[in-house]
């Protein structure tokens, strides 16, 4: 599932290649990604010029000049292309918005949704959502607050989105990698060295995701060769059975709360 890096990258990529462009038609082969039936929904996206993409944790915003927004969550396996239909990839698309000679096409929203909402529902939504760990609000005392009464694994605190919003399962492996803590350790156990170091390591990482582009496996539109540059560089998720890139020993894959986690069990303390 993307995860904050590569949601960000899309905003970027996308905020240079559709804002201020105005969506000419709209095309839905499947019903059940978007949140009004097929004709009314067209009748709300169809001639409004899209004014500014923000992302908020794991959502991208389109917000479109008739004061409503186009909320998307991915989720698994989703991903977005720029193009046409002769560069296209060739893939299952749920939604195409045409900007007339430039089309965004929405690829394997089978668990992923597009949603018109109006901005008073759209923060109903992002009501519960923790802080952005990127904002320059959230400090090391912001952080220390947040996790002061914490009794939750790192792992399990890093991907809840109540409390911190944007990371997943791979970030938070890389990010208690950078740490040298184990995953499984607990929050409320860390001493005040470890839990700044977990901090640091989360902005670091997070950073270091975003200059790659992400992990996504197809370049938003043809000749982008930043995105999903992080596949090559991932420390240690999915990369089990191989060196571990800072003491050698072998990187194991293990299961934490239901999901796959990786790490290393000799430099991770």
């Amino acid at each position: 599932m993307p995860e904050l890096p590569e949601m960000e990258n899309y905003k970027r990529l996308l905020t240079e290649r559709l804002v201020g462009k105005t969506i000419k038609g709209v095309n839905i082969t499947r019903g059940k990604t978007v949140n009004l039936p097929i004709e009314p929904f067209i009748n709300e996206v169809q001639g409004r010029k899209i004014v500014m993409i923000d992302r908020r944790a794991k959502y991208l915003i389109f917000k479109l000049d008739s004061g409503k927004n186009l909320l998307l969550h991915l989720m698994l396996g989703g991903l977005m292309y720029v193009g046409n239909e002769n560069d296209s990839p060739d893939r299952t698309k749920q939604v195409t918005l045409d900007f007339g000679g430039v089309q965004l096409f929405f690829i394997g929203l089978r668990l992923g949704f597009l949603h018109v909402l109006t901005s008073h529902k759209l923060d109903e939504q992002f009501n519960e959502l923790g802080p952005e760990p990127l904002d320059p609000q959230f400090t090391l005392v912001a952080f220390n607050e947040l996790m002061e009464k914490r009794r939750g694994l790192i792992k399990t605190t890093l991907v809840n989105q109540k409390i911190i919003s944007g990371i997943g399962n791979l970030y938070s492996d890389e990010i208690c990698f950078i740490a040298e803590l184990l995953p499984t350790r607990t929050m409320n156990e860390l001493s005040d060295q470890e839990r700044s170091k977990l901090y640091t390591s989360m902005q670091t990482v997070l950073k270091r995701g975003l200059s790659l582009g992400g992990y996504i496996d197809l370049p938003v539109f043809q000749g982008d060769t930043l995105t999903g540059s992080y596949n090559d560089h991932c420390y240690v998720y999915d990369r089990e059975g191989e060196p571990c890139p800072r003491c050698q020993h072998l990187i194991i894959k293990d299961e934490v709360s239901s999901r796959k986690t990786f790490f290393c069990k000799m430099c991770q303390r």
